[in-house]
C-alpha cells in the first residue's frame, strides 16, 4: 500500500496520517469548501476539494471519492470514523474499484449496523443479552405484554439507530404507546427505519466497550476495555482504560465474547464491542461498531499499539504478529472530548472563531486535534475540537494530569467542554469510581460548574494579592 485517501476532516484525519506517513505511505485529503484552511489539507502530501460545506455536498459523497481515488491511483481508502466510516455500499464500491476499504467488511458493516441482525448474529455464541425481544415490533400492545413479562422500566429503541435518536425508556404501562409512537417517527425521520424494539432498561448502567482487532487469518485479539459511562445526550464526552470497576475475571469474559461477537460475522479489522453493565457487574452485549472510534487513543497508551498501523496492516492481508497473552494493561489513561459547545447552556454549540487556540504540552500528556488558531468553527460538522488524553502510572495520576492539562489549555471565542472535564475529574463520584451513565443527570447543573468557576477565580484572585504584596514588601526594603 502506497498511497492512502482519508475520507474524513479534523483531527481524525490527521491522526490516520500521521501513522501513515510514519509507515511511508503517502496520504490524500479531501476537504469541502468550508475546510480549505483547515490542518488536515495541508498535512496531506495531495489534497482535492470534493464540494460544498453541507457534509452531503462533500463528505457524505461515496462515489465521487472513490472516484477520486481512482484518479490520483490509490491503493487505499480509510473512512475514519461518522461520515462514510459505517456505510456498506460505499465499503462495496471501493472494494468493486480495486481500492481496499481499511474497515470490516461490507457484510460485517450491515450486520452489525442493524440492532436486530447483529442480536441475531451473536444467538450461537452463548453472549449475554438484556432480557427483551429481539425482532422489530410495531403494535404497543404487543410491547405492553413484553414489558409486563420483563418488567419496567423498559427501553423502547430504534433497530437501525445510534447516538440517542428513537430511544424512549417508559416507566409505566400507560405511557407506552405514546412514547413507541414517538420512538418510531423519530427513528423513521433519523433513520428512514421506523422498526423498533423493546427490552428491558438497565437502571444505574454502565458503559463499557472492548477495543477488538481481527485479520483475514481467524486471528482475534482484544485490548482490553474503555470505561465511556460520561455522557450528555447519549454521546460520550470522558473516556478512560482501564474501567475502575472491572476484576481480571470479568475482564478475561467481556474480552472472550467480544472476540466471539467478531467471530459471529466474520469480522476483519477494528471493531468496538459495546456492553451495559448493571451494578451488580452483569455485562449485556449492546452493538457493534465497526470502525475506529473517537475513543481509541486510550486503549492505545495502555496496551501501547497504534490501532491504526494494525488496521493498515490487516487490510492489507498480514497477519497479527501479537497474540493475546503479550498484551498487558500499562497505567491509566483518559480522554475528555473537547467540543465548541456550552456546558452552562445545555451543551448547546458554540460557533465562532478561535481567538486564542493554546494546546497543553508536557510528558504524558497527547492532544489529537484538527484545529488552529484563528480558524472558524464551521456549522455543518460534530463540533469536536480535539481530544485531550493524558496517561498516568494510576488513575490517580492521569486524573491529576487531566486537570492540570485543562488548565493549561486555552481557549478563546467560543465555549468549550474544558471546564465541564474538569468538573468531571474533580468529583468525588468520578474521582472515587462510583458513577454511571447518569452522571451528568445526576451530579451536573450549569450552577455547579458556575459555582465551581468563581470559587477558582476567587482562590486566583486571593493569590495574585498575595503575590502583590510579597512583591511591595520586597520592593519597599531599602538598600544600604
Amino acid at each position: 500500500m502506497k498511497k492512502i485517501l482519508v475520507a474524513n476532516r479534523g483531527e481524525i484525519a490527521i491522526r490516520v496520517m500521521k501513522t501513515a506517513q510514519k509507515m511511508g505511505i503517502k496520504t490524500v485529503a479531501v476537504y469541502s469548501k468550508a475546510d480549505r484552511n483547515a490542518p488536515h489539507v495541508r498535512f496531506a502530501d495531495e489534497a482535492v476539494c470534493i464540494g460544498e460545506p453541507p457534509s452531503n455536498q462533500s463528505y457524505l459523497l461515496g462515489s465521487k471519492i472513490i472516484k477520486i481515488a481512482k484518479e490520483l491511483n490509490v491503493d487505499g481508502i480509510h473512512p475514519g470514523y461518522g461520515f462514510l466510516s459505517e456505510n456498506a455500499d460505499f465499503a462495496e464500491e471501493a472494494e468493486k474499484n480495486d481500492i481496499i476499504f481499511i474497515g470490516p467488511r461490507s457484510k460485517a458493516i450491515k450486520m452489525m449496523g442493524d440492532k436486530l441482525a447483529a442480536k441475531e448474529a451473536v444467538k450461537d455464541y452463548d453472549i449475554p443479552m438484556v432480557p427483551g425481544v429481539d425482532r422489530a415490533v410495531t403494535d404497543p400492545k404487543e410491547a405492553v405484554e413484553i414489558a409486563k413479562q420483563i418488567g419496567f422500566p423498559i427501553l423502547i429503541k430504534a433497530a437501525a439507530g445510534g447516538g440517542g435518536k428513537g430511544m424512549r425508556v417508559v416507566e409505566k404501562e400507560k405511557d407506552v404507546e405514546e412514547q413507541m409512537k414517538r420512538a418510531i417517527s423519530e427513528a423513521t425521520s433519523a433513520f428512514g427505519d421506523g422498526s423498533v424494539f423493546v427490552e428491558k432498561y438497565v437502571t444505574s448502567p454502565r458503559h463499557v466497550e472492548i477495543q477488538v482487532m481481527a485479520d483475514a487469518h481467524g486471528n482475534v485479539l482484544h485490548f482490553f476495555e474503555r470505561e465511556c459511562s460520561v455522557q450528555r445526550r447519549h454521546q460520550k464526552v470522558v473516556e478512560e482504560a482501564p474501567s475502575s470497576v472491572l476484576t481480571p475475571d470479568l475482564r478475561e469474559r467481556m474480552g472472550q465474547a467480544a472476540i466471539n461477537v467478531a467471530k459471529s460475522c466474520d469480522y476483519l479489522g477494528a471493531g468496538t464491542v459495546e456492553f451495559l453493565m448493571d451494578v451488580d457487574l452483569n455485562f449485556y452485549f449492546l452493538e457493534m461498531n465497526t470502525r475506529l472510534q473517537v475513543e481509541h487513543p486510550v486503549s492505545e497508551i495502555i496496551a501501547g499499539v497504534d490501532l491504526v498501523e494494525l488496521q493498515i496492516n490487516v487490510a492489507r492481508g498480514e497477519e497479527l504478529k501479537i497474540k493475546q497473552e503479550d498484551l498487558k494493561i500499562n497505567g491509566h489513561a483518559l480522554e475528555l472530548r473537547v467540543y465548541a459547545e456550552d456546558p452552562l447552556n445545555d451543551f448547546l454549540p458554540s460557533v465562532g472563531k478561535l481567538e486564542t487556540y493554546k494546546l497543553p504540552v508536557g510528558e504524558n500528556i497527547r492532544v489529537d486535534n484538527g484545529f488552529e488558531e484563528g480558524m472558524d468553527i464551521p456549522i455543518y460538522y460534530d463540533p469536536m475540537l480535539s481530544k485531550l488524553i493524558t496517561y498516568g502510572k494510576t488513575r490517580d495520576e492521569a486524573i491529576q494530569l487531566m486537570i492540570k492539562a485543562i488548565d493549561n489549555y486555552i481557549v478563546e471565542g467560543v465555549q468549550t467542554t474544558l471546564p465541564f472535564g474538569k468538573f468531571v475529574c474533580e468529583h468525588e463520584a468520578f474521582r472515587s469510581g462510583n458513577f454511571d451513565t447518569h452522571f451528568v443527570k445526576n451530579f451536573y447543573s450549569p450552577e455547579a460548574l458556575k459555582a465551581d468557576m468563581e470559587e477558582e477565580a476567587k482562590i486566583a484572585a486571593t493569590l495574585a494579592i498575595k503575590l502583590y504584596k510579597e512583591d511591595q514588601k520586597q520592593l519597599r526594603i531599602p538598600i544600604h
